[in-house]
């Protein structure tokens, strides 16, 4: 396989992505995955391992940075805006579809955490998806708030809540204020559940910023992916982590449940952060292809 740097327009930005080609590839058209993390994170936090996975197995990937971060343009950096991913998303799957080699029939999405719920997002709403990956989802923002607090308490709530006006207050100015993404259990930040600031860190690459634009805090609640599953037209693999400490469980069984028949649940005895490494990275990434190419047949 070859990986190689491209770039696609999106909301008058530009998103930067590295394109893996399978070996022979011009020798018919081939599928293509489309991959963006969750939370705060960037195409080199990770995931370069499942991407090599795919493209052996004779896909195209394209696994690109949302703008704000990463790669890809954006001001100001780390500002998490839902809508803007979801239309990065889309972007993508535009500009996979027109790839040299690709089969537009058979493009899927891949998302992780936060992105998880894009996936089942961009499956609804973007025409040309054939398949979505949803590794460890975050469905239900609403149910991820009240999971801070049960761990965090009310006080951290109101802090990120005090951030995220802050942040606000100053986005006329084209400024942000950055809050943590990640933290130990007790201290200020996104996510500070007992395993969050390890598992989080040890995902990253170096030079990676822990840090969001605050304001993400105000609006995070409203953000329900698991509504979209009715609207939902392709096959969906979900892959729940049992002890997920960061996305509910119950969130991801309704969205299952919403699902019927187009689901394929996958279920793990592990914890959120834990698929991307060892013998989890393994059985979820073996899981993903084997659906991959049960449905991207030709």
């Amino acid at each position: 396989m070859t990986r190689t740097e491209v770039a696609f327009g999106s909301g008058g930005a530009t998103c930067r992505a590295w394109r893996y080609t399978p070996a022979a590839a011009q020798v018919a058209l081939r599928p293509c995955v489309v991959m963006a993390h969750g939370f705060g994170a960037t195409r080199d936090a990770s995931l370069a391992p499942y991407a090599e996975r795919f493209a052996a197995a004779g896909m195209h990937v394209l696994l690109f940075d949302y703008r704000h971060f990463g790669a890809s343009d954006g001001e100001p950096r780390q500002l998490l805006s839902v809508r803007r991913q979801l239309q990065d998303y889309a972007a993508a799957v535009h500009f996979a579809h027109a790839l040299a080699g690709v089969d537009p029939q058979r493009v899927a999405v891949w998302g992780t955490s936060f992105s998880g719920g894009h996936a089942l997002a961009t499956a609804a709403t973007v025409p040309g998806v054939a398949a979505a990956l949803c590794q460890c989802p975050m469905m239900d923002g609403l149910a991820a708030v009240a999971n801070i607090l049960d761990y965090a308490g009310i006080g951290q709530l109101l802090r990120l809540t005090g951030h995220g006006l802050w942040d606000v207050a100053l986005a006329p100015f084209g400024r942000a204020h950055y809050v943590p993404t990640v933290g130990r259990p007790g201290t200020l930040a996104v996510m500070s559940s007992a395993d969050a600031d390890e598992g989080y860190r040890r995902l990253a690459p170096p030079g990676f910023r822990f840090e969001v634009a605050a304001r993400i805090g105000l609006t995070a609640g409203l953000y329900r992916p698991l509504r979209y599953a009715s609207r939902v037209r392709c096959p969906v693999l979900v892959q729940v982590c049992e002890r997920d400490s960061v996305a509910p469980v119950a969130s991801a069984e309704r969205a299952i449940e919403r699902l019927g028949r187009l689901a394929e649940a996958k279920r793990y005895p592990i914890g959120h952060f834990e698929p991307y490494f060892g013998k989890h990275f393994e059985r979820s990434v073996s899981d993903q292809l084997d659906f991959l190419q049960r449905h991207l047949r030709p």
